[in-house]
């Protein structure tokens, strides 16, 4: 039976003393594409529609990062050890070449595994997201605590959807697909581990050389995609990522904010795929 986001098993591989928990379904050939989780996310809090989908052309692995859900170990409260973490894990499963998905939080760890080990990206996709330096961040905290305060579900659609009708509609349809897997799911992210990440996202934040020369240095393709309106990490930094890179392609989807790609995921998949060919 083929196996799907709401039935791959949960696997585990150790590196660096810690005990990585992931899951790979799609195909079993080519180069893997490797997820990496926005702050406080786990395995399950990845849209079903987005890795089914991309599951039907690739090998697809999440993770959870150190100290991060069914993952052993401390969360980082840098994004420079977070980097460190993930690179360990993907080396663990014996990939030396991969293509790469950072949303969020996972995209500044991304950026940094690419600064830290150029040779195992093929090619990038960083979603919601942006570079060191990046404007906006440091009023995250009142962000995620007035989303914290809404009911279960009302959170996630306010900080990653616009409040027009048709977005809140999407939002729900998302938060609702999430529930979608009833076996094995993953924990919830603890407060200490989601503290430490709070941390790494406004440290990330400050100001850091403008000629950007980290993202000069990349020299792999890198699809960027965001909403017209992100409230988490604001929309404009993603033109500046698109602006530094020397390969950047970017995408912004209309009547979105941070989610844009649990919005339009059938679009998003359309569009990674093509790109990653």
């Amino acid at each position: 039976m083929k196996t799907t986001h709401q039935t791959a098993e949960t696997k585990f591989v150790e590196a660096k003393g810690i005990k990585f928990a992931y899951r790979s379904f799609g195909k079993d050939s080519g180069i893997p594409v490797i997820f990496f989780q926005h702050i406080t996310g786990t395995m399950d809090n990845w849209d079903p529609m987005v890795t089914d989908g991309m599951a039907e052309e690739h090998n697809v692995v999440l993770f959870d990062n150190a100290g991060i859900s069914s993952t052993s170990g401390n969360t980082p409260d840098n994004v420079d050890a977070m980097a460190d973490d993930a690179i360990a894990f993907i080396e663990a499963l014996s990939f030396d070449k991969v293509d790469v998905l950072g949303f969020s939080l996972g995209g500044f760890v991304a950026q940094r595994v690419a600064f830290k080990k150029p040779s195992l990206i093929r090619k990038m996709i960083l979603v919601g997201t942006g570079p060191q330096g990046s404007g906006g961040l440091d009023i995250l905290p009142q962000t995620l605590a007035t989303s914290q305060k809404k009911p279960a579900g009302e959170g996630i659609v306010w900080m990653f959807f616009t409040d027009s009708e048709k977005s809140v509609k999407k939002g729900h349809e998302y938060w609702n697909r999430l529930t979608l897997r009833t076996i094995g799911r993953d924990p919830g992210t603890t407060v200490d581990a989601i503290r430490n990440q709070m941390k790494a996202i406004v440290d990330w934040g400050k100001d850091v050389n403008k000629s950007y020369p980290d993202l000069k240095a990349m020299n792999f393709p890198v699809l960027i995609v965001n909403g017209s309106n992100d409230k988490v990490i604001p929309t404009y930094n993603s033109y500046t990522l698109f602006e530094q890179l020397s390969d950047g392609w970017l995408s912004l989807y209309p009547d979105s904010g941070h989610g844009s790609l649990f919005q339009y995921p059938q679009l998003f998949v359309e569009e990674v795929i093509g790109f990653l060919k």
